[in-house]
């Protein structure tokens, strides 16, 4: 009891001590500048994230969400009177919030989803109380697992194959870490560990995950997994330090068959082109099959877009196949500039097809299979297939990202220097 009322306490002083260093609010707002701890009520429970308001002056506001240890900037930010309105536009994503009597921003999250319908949760935010979970209610001779092994073998009930869970203990109980799967990581997640008890969350304005396990005695991981406020899946986990998934680049095989010419899809006015068009022509070609709703395809984007400026005097082309969420054209095309003003991408990008991977792959008969967004082909000056990575392990893997930029460039330096 006297450890909980010392909590209570603490957590009151943080609050105070959050709340004056915020910049003081306008007359026409009570809305303030600065830290917030804002959370979605997920099915699981809180998810939590990290929220910066910043007052740019003269009625200029932008935000940052927080994922320890990456900072997303949002530019598109209004606050009105003891309303807030947050919009992430190229993920079609919106926190609309007010400020009620205690000083605490209540509201609603939303984002389109497959088909257009619309994914929903209830939003909150407090000034910054110095932690991500609320802090477990734990008895005074409570002990918990001193320690949490770095790399584990995880198995989702709903997976077909294993996957690597990569985490990294402070001595301060926060944690950092990621998941990673043969299509996919689950960028940065942050969380705690307290008395066996992991959790962990991340929020970028559209993906919603929330990870909840235990220790048990025999040093195992058992819980549950969140995302959004549609699916739920459990997991359990195993320490492994040699855990390894499978090469990205043996998963998926390509059809020589299948002609370029015979390949079409509408650009974002509209026009069929087809993948045998002149304009997509290069020494060295990369096609990235993507959705502008997949995180780990923002991630893969992002890289692309380094990629083109630093080899496309040299030859390198690369194309965007977007499987969209709507499959309504004009919306898909209009998010996908959005898309691509967020990411300031100067490659050509056609509207292929919906999200659904057994219709995208109906569509992209040149590979095997869609199995991950992305998926990405490397292709010769005679537009043969050389190499298919199927999924993308970004900047939250660190080592695994490192040898995946290594792959990429290396089939690049190699088809710019086949004369």
């Amino acid at each position: 009891m006297k450890q909980r009322i010392q909590r209570v306490l603490l957590s009151a002083l943080l609050l105070a001590l959050a709340a004056c260093a915020a910049t003081t609010p306008t007359d026409s707002t009570r809305i303030s500048a600065g830290e917030w701890r804002g959370w979605l009520d997920s099915p699981g429970g809180e998810l939590p994230f990290g929220l910066r308001l910043i007052d740019e002056g003269s009625g200029v506001w932008s935000a940052e969400i927080l994922n320890e240890p990456e900072t997303i900037t949002i530019p598109d930010v209004t606050v009105t009177g003891d309303a807030l309105t947050i919009r992430i536009p190229h993920y079609d994503a919106t926190i609309e919030a007010t400020i009620d009597e205690a000083g605490l921003l209540q509201g609603r999250w939303w984002k389109t989803a497959a088909l257009g319908a619309i994914s929903e949760l209830p939003f909150h935010a407090e000034p910054n109380p110095g932690y991500r979970f609320t802090p477990l209610e734990l008895d005074d001779d409570a002990t918990g697992a001193a320690a949490l092994a770095e790399r584990w073998r995880v198995r989702f009930a709903d997976d077909e194959d294993d996957a690597v869970g990569e985490f990294q203990l402070r001595e301060d109980g926060r944690v950092e870490g990621t998941f990673l799967t043969t299509t996919g990581d689950y960028r940065f997640l942050a969380g705690s560990f307290e008395a066996g008890r992991l959790r962990l969350s991340v929020f970028d304005g559209a993906h919603a995950f929330l990870f909840d396990a235990q220790l048990d005695d025999s040093g195992a991981l058992s819980g549950d997994f969140w995302s959004r406020d549609s699916w739920h899946d459990s997991w359990t986990a195993s320490a492994d330090a040699e855990m390894a998934l499978p090469d990205p680049s043996e998963q998926i095989g390509w059809r020589d068959s299948v002609p370029l010419d015979e390949l079409r899809y509408p650009d974002l006015e509209g026009e069929l082109r087809s993948l045998n068009d002149p304009a997509f022509a290069g020494q060295a070609r990369i096609i990235e099959v993507f959705g502008s709703w997949c995180p780990n395809c923002n991630d893969a984007t992002q890289y692309l877009v380094e990629l083109d400026r630093r080899y496309g005097e040299r030859g390198l082309s690369i194309l965007g196949l977007a499987f969209e969420m709507s499959g309504e054209f004009e919306r898909d095309a209009e998010q996908l500039r959005s898309y691509i003003e967020h990411h300031s991408i100067d490659y050509p990008i056609l509207v292929a097809g919906t999200s659904d991977k057994d219709e995208a792959s109906a569509a992209f008969p040149l590979i095997e299979r869609v199995k991950s967004f992305p998926t990405t082909i490397f292709m010769n000056r005679e537009g043969e297939v050389v190499g298919i990575w199927s999924g993308f392990s970004g900047p939250a893997t660190g080592v695994e990202f490192e040898k995946l930029q290594g792959r990429f460039e290396g089939w690049i330096e190699e088809l710019l220097g086949d004369k």
